[in-house]
């Protein structure tokens, strides 16, 4: 869908087409990291053709070895349809989940999953956590930049769909901080849907009482 154009003066962005190298995500001055790749055949296709109410959305925390069933239960719960395809985005959430705990080194992940046909999050911001990964597996995916003298990105760069991006949050110890900015694209009006993955490294579950969590 879109392809992903990183941004000359963006040098704290890097592009990996391996996920053996998401590592440098905690190597100084790498602000995000892009895993650029393309989705398993067929898997994008059937997310498209998929109503809007069928596609999964959740919001618990879990253990990464319990990634995999909570992604399936939320399925379940979503109406989402049983096929190759959904074993397949189940397959690729738990894998993009294994990755990002073990480059965080976290006993618990938060998952997330929106549907959404607005323009949320439309402002360039930076997210309140220490890190985060991002992945829009239908529609447009994230668009980042970095912030000019007024305080807005100029150069505008669109994450391929399919492609994760791991992001410094403002929770993230780093000093001067990158002026790197990300946003939702805006969709209002335009009719489009999207499925956005976001994973979020959570030390202590109970300081989310209001999200569902297993041990």
């Amino acid at each position: 869908m879109n392809v992903a154009r990183p941004i000359a003066a963006a040098a704290a962005v890097a592009i990996t087409k391996t996920p053996d190298a998401l590592s440098a995500f905690r190597e100084p001055g790498c602000a995000a990291m892009v895993w650029s790749r393309s989705l398993r055949a067929g898997l994008q296709e059937w997310l498209e053709q998929l109503a809007p109410e069928q596609l999964p959305t959740a919001r618990v925390i879990v253990r990464p070895d319990q990634i995999r069933q909570a992604a399936a239960e939320v399925c379940d719960a979503s109406g989402t349809p049983d096929s190759e395809e959904r074993a397949m985005l189940i397959d690729d959430i738990d894998q993009l989940a294994q990755h990002f705990a073990s480059v965080m080194q976290t006993p618990y992940l938060q998952l997330r999953l929106d549907v959404i046909t607005n323009n949320a999050c439309r402002k360039f911001h930076v997210d309140a956590v220490t890190a985060r990964l991002v992945c829009t597996y239908r529609g447009t995916g994230t668009q980042y930049g970095i912030a000019t003298a007024d305080g807005q990105p100029t150069d505008i760069a669109t994450i391929t769909t399919g492609s994760p991006i791991l992001l410094r949050g403002t929770l993230w110890p780093e000093h001067p901080r990158s002026g790197l900015l990300h946003r939702s694209p805006p969709i209002e009006g335009t009719g489009e849907t999207r499925l956005l993955l976001v994973l979020d490294p959570v030390t202590d579950p109970s300081e989310h009482p209001s999200r569902w969590h297993t041990n």
